[in-house]
């Protein structure tokens, strides 16, 4: 029986429109990332897929995406979990500091590479390596095994949560990662098989929607 991991970004948040450093800071979504989740639970529902469950991390943005995503799916209320596994990645020094002003301080390249890098972490802040080690106990307890079970999960969380997520998934290398992207607001929907692997990757917001 395979099952079905769909990956959420949450949507813009009031920091994300600030081009600030986020992390573990609370803010609430945006009025354009409200859009943007409401827009991903349509797509969703234009697929017919439904979550049987509903995983988010602690912060507000993504509980507020996941709300708003499922507001927009008929008779849809799956239970819903949160845990701070899938929180954003802590940057640590850099939170609540503007990108550019950070780019200014410690020089572009350096930034590039707290930014983008597999095993390299902000100041007092966390590098993907370290978040992948918070979330793969969450994945192996919680999620896989549902999946494996032929259930749909919908996780809400965030851009370097869930790319950790991708390094296991699509078993991608360092040099790999630091390209993979996930935008505000954007759907993966991967299926997994009863061996665990996945057997498929769709990008729902880059597909045509169904008539």
């Amino acid at each position: 029986m395979s099952g079905q991991l769909i990956l959420l970004r949450h949507g813009e948040s009031a920091w994300n429109a600030q081009n600030l450093f986020t992390g573990w800071a609370d803010p609430p979504l945006s009025e354009t990332g409200k859009n943007e989740a409401r827009t991903a639970g349509r797509l969703l529902a234009a697929h017919a897929i439904a979550p049987d469950e509903v995983h988010t991390s602690a912060l507000r943005r993504a509980i507020e995406t996941a709300d708003l995503a499922l507001s927009q799916m008929p008779n849809t209320q799956p239970p819903t979990f949160r845990s701070e596994a899938l929180n954003e990645r802590d940057y640590g020094d850099l939170t609540g500091l503007n990108k550019d002003a950070a780019r200014v301080k410690w020089g572009a390249e350096q930034v590039h590479q707290w930014r983008r890098s597999f095993d390299i972490a902000p100041p007092g802040g966390e590098s993907l390596k370290q978040t992948l080690e918070r979330v793969r106990p969450y994945y192996d307890s919680r999620l896989l095994p549902a999946a494996r079970a032929g259930k749909t999960l919908l996780v809400a969380a965030h851009g370097n949560s869930l790319r950790a997520m991708m390094v296991f998934l699509e078993a991608l290398d360092s040099d790999a990662i630091q390209r993979a992207e996930i935008a505000t607001g954007e759907v993966l929907l991967y299926h997994i098989g009863e061996d665990s692997a996945p057997t498929g990757k769709e990008n729902l917001t880059k597909q045509e929607t169904p008539e």
